[in-house]
């Protein structure tokens, strides 16, 4: 998992999810919020201590997730 600097995992914190470094903000709310129509500057505005990197980041890291091949011949 390469590049991913403000991706961060803490047994500690929201039970180990992947959260926006810093914060207790999973990425699956970020990638959730986006899918539901709210754009990065609605995130930001309604999580100020956010910015427009973490959901970019967030996005990219769901998008690296579903890079998992699957045999379609099951």
């Amino acid at each position: 998992m390469l590049g991913f600097d403000r991706i961060t995992f803490d047994a500690e914190v929201m039970a180990g999810r992947a959260c926006i470094r810093d914060t207790r903000v999973p990425v699956s709310l970020l990638v959730n919020l986006v899918a539901n129509g709210m754009t990065p500057a609605e995130i930001i505005e309604a999580y100020p201590y956010l910015e427009r990197e973490d959901v970019q980041q967030a996005l990219q890291y769901a998008a690296w997730l579903t890079e998992e091949k699957v045999d379609a011949g099951a």
